[in-house]
């Protein structure tokens, strides 16, 4: 039998999920949620609601999709889990590390399953460059480098206020844009001891979220990390991560993964891509949600936790209290 789906939020993001659920032949959305009532046509063959509470009390859901702007995600989660349906949230995991910790905790105490939609985890690059660094093959990682430089016009913030402000948002290019480049880096680099950064406003926009951060990441391991995002560009350029290990470099850019050894660049593997406007999603998402649900149908816990998701939330705490008081911030 399968699976029945939920959606609460109709957001852009909501559609990247609404067609990979509909693709999943192990699930059926019958259900979606949304304050606004405009928004019910979105949906032709699922039930609307606009009280989430009502939509899971009626439709026996086994699985919601939470696709909420960022202040939402831990209230809504912690409501939803404790009427006992599984979740999968919509990066990021939460606004800050103080309520991670909150998160943590409901990590530890509830049965429900609940995933964070980290995709770009699944991108067939992401997998094997982890699988190269894992191995040892080229010796031990020395250097990981993130670079996200994007564009995001003034209306981006003037159509949802919510994003430019750090109460509701938790903040700007860090936890919107880039989070997915820092929980890369974190997962290839592993335990980190040090980060120092900055974050600033290049752009003149009234919003309290920053636009642009850098940081330099030591990781225990001895590697060097350095990060840098933006959304001052004239472009959204694709995302390019490097990892320089002892015998070989590897980046991951344009979606396609170069070995560098020896002054050759070899293409090693390429990701499947999302067509349209919204191409910088990835395509991903199918991928996640198809691998969480079969983790629901076979009663397994193989998917991204909340705890896997804490370190980059983490990570954006420690830049940002390292640019405000102008120091090394280290790691227990």
């Amino acid at each position: 039998m399968a699976l029945r789906i939920g959606i609460i939020g109709l957001g852009d993001v909501s559609m990247v999920h609404l067609h990979a659920i509909k693709s999943n032949k192990n699930a059926k959305l019958v259900a979606v949620c949304d304050i606004d009532e405009n928004k019910k046509d979105l949906v032709k063959d699922a039930k609307f609601y606009t009280d989430y509470n009502e939509m899971i009390k009626n439709e026996n859901l086994d699985c919601v999709h939470i696709c909420l702007p960022h202040y939402l995600h831990y209230p809504v989660t912690k409501e939803v889990a404790n009427l006992g349906v599984n979740i999968l949230l919509e990066k990021p995991l939460c606004l800050n590390a103080k309520e991670a910790n909150k998160f943590k905790k409901l990590h530890d105490n509830t049965d429900s399953n609940i995933c964070i939609c980290l995709q770009n985890r699944y991108n067939k690059t992401t997998k094997h460059l982890l699988n190269i660094v894992n191995s040892k093959e080229y010796g031990k990682v020395i250097g990981i480098k993130g670079i996200v430089t994007w564009s995001r016009p003034k209306e981006y913030y003037d159509i949802k206020p919510w994003r430019g402000s750090m109460k509701l948002a938790g903040g700007g290019v860090m936890i919107n844009q880039s989070i997915h480049t820092l929980d890369l880096m974190q997962l290839l680099g592993g335990k980190i001891d040090s980060i120092k950064g900055q974050v600033s406003n290049l752009l003149d926009y009234d919003i309290e979220v920053e636009d642009t951060a850098s940081a330099s990441i030591n990781f225990s391991n001895g590697a060097k990390g350095l990060f840098f995002s933006t959304i001052a560009y004239c472009d959204s350029s694709s995302v390019e991560i490097q990892v320089i290990l002892e015998k070989g470099k590897f980046t991951i850019k344009d979606s396609k993964l170069y070995k560098s050894v020896g002054g050759e660049k070899v293409l090693i593997v390429e990701d499947d891509k999302l067509s349209g406007s919204k191409h910088y999603y990835g395509a991903s998402h199918k991928e996640i949600i198809n691998d969480y649900y079969n983790c629901l149908i076979n009663n397994t816990k193989d998917y991204i936790t909340i705890n896997d998701a804490i370190p980059s939330i983490k990570i954006i705490d420690s830049i940002r209290t390292s640019s405000k008081d102008n120091k090394q911030i280290l790691w227990g």
